[in-house]
């Protein structure tokens, strides 16, 4: 019979486990517990085994044992693909804020040692901007090249967002980029959350502000949250936008359902799925020609 602390066997002769408590605990996870036929023994049992001195040592092996146990159980579910996708967004989203408000000072302090430049700034991009900074010979040149290195860090972050959503959730990928279904996913809470949203929720997910103040005023409602940033939705005319925001909403509800319970690309789902979207951004052309 396994037992964490060892294996007793037929004849009554005892193999306990040597070793730290992570050693208990590979023993454990390795141990088949057979309910059925399961012999409860006291801790008595645990020191003749060899296991233990004694009692109290049995106990705090015990209580060690079971916390790191439930440490891995909790590290397992918060490193589960769409839980740490959740957190790479939001760091996403953390460098971004961080990055633009240091372009933003690095250009203030580049201008007051370069007043000549106040008036091509407002034309110069972000990047072309710290590119000029890095040029300077003083601590603003190194700070621009810390800024050119997050930056960097940044791309390479949002690259491997896109790339693990492909994985995790590849029908919403499919949808609407694996950038922007990692942005829905993060702002649902996780895969699961968002499987369980209807699709006008889902349409709106990232406009919360929007629609509180169309509920308390008489603003009009938000058409589209997050998923403006899909192409179909933010190059579509005003008039079919909320249409198409709608469809695509709908279509990303079944998507999420089909990632969390089935976990892999339907093609018989995106091909059609695609197609409408399609048409209904279309009807905005047809209409402008």
């Amino acid at each position: 019979m396994q037992y964490w602390f060892g294996d007793i066997n037929p004849d009554g002769s005892c193999v306990p486990v040597k070793g730290e408590i992570k050693e208990f605990a590979a023993h454990y996870r390795d141990t088949d517990f057979d309910m059925d036929n399961f012999v409860p023994l006291s801790p008595e049992d645990a020191v003749n085994c060899g296991a233990v001195k004694d009692q109290d040592e049995y106990l705090e092996k015990l209580r060690l044992l079971c916390i790191a146990l439930a440490e891995e159980k909790i590290r397992a579910h918060y490193t589960k693909g769409d839980i740490e996708l959740v957190q790479m967004v939001r760091m996403l989203d953390e460098m971004d804020h961080v990055i633009n408000l240091l372009i933003e000072r690095a250009t203030e302090w580049y201008l007051v040692l370069n007043p000549k430049f106040s008036r091509k700034y407002k034309s110069v991009s972000a990047k072309q901007m710290v590119a000029i900074i890095r040029r300077e010979k003083t601590s603003l040149g190194r700070l621009g090249y810390e800024i050119d290195r997050m930056s960097s860090e940044r791309t390479r972050l949002m690259k491997e967002i896109s790339s693990r959503t492909d994985i995790i959730a590849p029908n919403c990928s499919a949808l609407v980029g694996g950038l922007v279904a990692a942005r829905l996913i993060s702002k649902a809470g996780s895969l699961a959350q968002m499987s369980r949203m209807p699709a006008s929720a889902i349409q709106v997910l990232g406009a919360e502000s929007a629609l509180f103040t169309h509920l308390k005023g008489n603003t009009p409602s938000p058409k589209h949250g997050i998923i403006f940033q899909h192409r179909r939705v933010h190059n579509s005319k005003a008039k079919v936008r909320g249409r198409v925001s709608r469809v695509l909403g709908g279509k990303l509800a079944i998507a999420a359902k089909l990632d969390y319970f089935r976990g892999e690309l339907v093609p018989e789902f995106i091909d059609p799925a695609q197609k409408r979207i399609d048409y209904v951004f279309s009807l905005g052309e047809e209409n402008k020609k």
